[in-house]
């Protein structure tokens, strides 16, 4: 059992306030599928998928089988979108009722193989269309010869049409964005012409939603906005931060003036210092770039800077102005700001600081 004091807790409410907030934003007949890949961005695919069942989500995403087999192992029965299948899976895919996302001819053939051989009709399966991000997909003149594949493969599903926009969340890429959409538009009623049935069509994301509205088609996917962040700050104000890193001072040093802290001696004190430690580092997520005083943690409401360089197991804190003792919290990040201010210091973007967090850091739901 893991009893470290190190903890991502996972805010339930939050998460319902994200979902409400979305949901409010949405035509009240279109789907949404949320993406639950890496770890469900850092915090626990388990838990989440768990939650997101309880509340009448229509499709979970994940990025490879293996995660979806995760949550097939932990319950889940909700429909399970891979969006990165990969031949070699194709079996697995099978064994745990996934659906696949089949992005080019290789694959699609591959599956619709495989589904023949075991004598099953209309298995559920997933299209992608390259609109314009130049991802995985088909383009515009596969869409002739992928018709005829797909009146050859009867006995697949297809359960939606999607695609991936590119730059949904600039407003300097409006015209490309709108020239995705209707160009998505376009080839998906050009694929739907060849069926007797009506699949799902998606392509908006979390900006796309907000953005976007006329693009909702029968479903979106929620990603990144589900977690706590929007497109821009006047969104983000509006949801609530779902992961909380949490922990606990380990010891406190009392340095003198002109001692160093840490490898390569990086910080050195001007005048008698206090220095707290804690027990994480960058094998946990906390990059490295974030040392010497570029940043902080929050002990009894305080900041307190990073002193010296980050350790794999183990970072210290300047706590020379801050009242505090061996055993008192420490609060890494629990908003917004302060995870958009790793992401700065480290000039990424909330999705990696997220999904940095390593499997060794416990997980809880609170």
């Amino acid at each position: 059992m893991n009893n470290s004091p190190t903890v991502l807790e996972i805010d339930s409410k939050a998460i319902q306030h994200n979902l409400r907030f979305f949901k409010s934003k949405i035509n009240s007949q279109t789907k949404l599928l949320v993406v639950i890949k890496a770890f469900a961005y850092g915090s626990d695919s388990v838990a989440i998928a768990k939650i997101l069942e309880k509340e009448k989500i229509d499709y979970l995403a994940v990025a490879y089988a293996n995660e979806g087999i995760d949550l097939r192992k932990a319950g889940i029965t909700l429909p399970i979108l891979v969006l990165h299948p990969q031949i070699e899976n194709f079996e697995n895919i099978f064994d745990y009722n996934l659906e696949p996302n089949l992005y080019n001819f290789q694959t699609l053939q591959s599956f619709g193989k495989l589904v023949k051989e075991k004598n099953l009709n209309d298995y559920p399966v997933h299209i992608k269309i390259n609109s314009g991000m130049n991802r995985l997909g088909f383009r515009i003149n596969d869409l002739k010869k992928l018709k005829n594949s797909l009146i050859e493969l009867r006995h697949l599903k297809m359960n939606s049409i999607y695609s991936h926009l590119a730059a949904s969340e600039d407003a300097q890429e409006k015209e490309f964005t709108q020239q995705q959409i209707s160009d998505f538009d376009q080839m998906s009623d050009t694929l739907i012409d060849t069926l007797n049935y009506k699949p799902l069509r998606h392509i908006s994301n979390t900006s796309g939603i907000i953005n976007y509205p006329e693009a909702q088609f029968e479903m979106v996917r929620l990603g990144i906005g589900f977690y706590g962040f929007g497109n821009d700050k006047l969104e983000t104000n509006k949801l609530k931060n779902v992961c909380n890193l949490k922990t606990k001072i380990s010891q406190i040093q009392h340095i003198d003036k002109g001692e160093t802290v840490s490898y390569n001696r990086k910080f050195k004190a001007l005048e008698h210092s206090k220095i707290a430690i804690i027990p994480l580092g960058y094998a946990d997520g906390i990059n490295r770039a974030l040392g010497n005083g570029k940043g902080y943690v929050t002990i009894n409401n305080q900041k307190a800077p990073i002193a010296g360089t980050v350790c794999m197991d183990i970072i210290m804190i300047d706590v020379t102005k801050i009242k505090c003792k061996e055993g008192d919290d420490v609060i890494v990040f629990n908003q917004q700001d302060h995870i958009l201010d790793f992401a700065k210091k480290t000039n990424t973007i909330p999705y990696e600081i997220l999904t940095s967090i390593s499997q060794r850091v416990r997980r809880k739901i609170v």
